[in-house]
């Protein structure tokens, strides 16, 4: 998809890229299966009610799979597993 505007273009970026009604969460903590050390990672709403990625310790940099499901309040579990498991 392109995208050309210039300013004659009735472009308005709340409306042509809603970011929901802001009650979702942005953000969460995990246990790294690895160190046990507490990660907080960045949470994106907009990329569905169910979302599994990979991501690395912010301590021991070993990857592990990030598993977020919101809620239908918008509030995220989080999980984090081992890619070894």
């Amino acid at each position: 998809m392109r995208f050309a505007f210039d300013d004659n273009d009735d472009f308005d970026l709340d409306r042509d890229f809603p970011l929901g009604d802001g009650t979702a969460d942005t953000s969460g903590s995990v246990v790294c299966p690895y160190c046990g050390e507490t990660n907080t990672v960045s949470l994106d709403p907009g990329s569905g009610d169910t979302q599994d990625y990979v991501e690395d310790c912010q301590v021991c940099c070993q990857p592990w799979r990030v598993s977020v499901h919101y809620r239908d309040d918008g509030t995220a579990s989080i999980t984090a597993t081992a890619l070894d498991e």
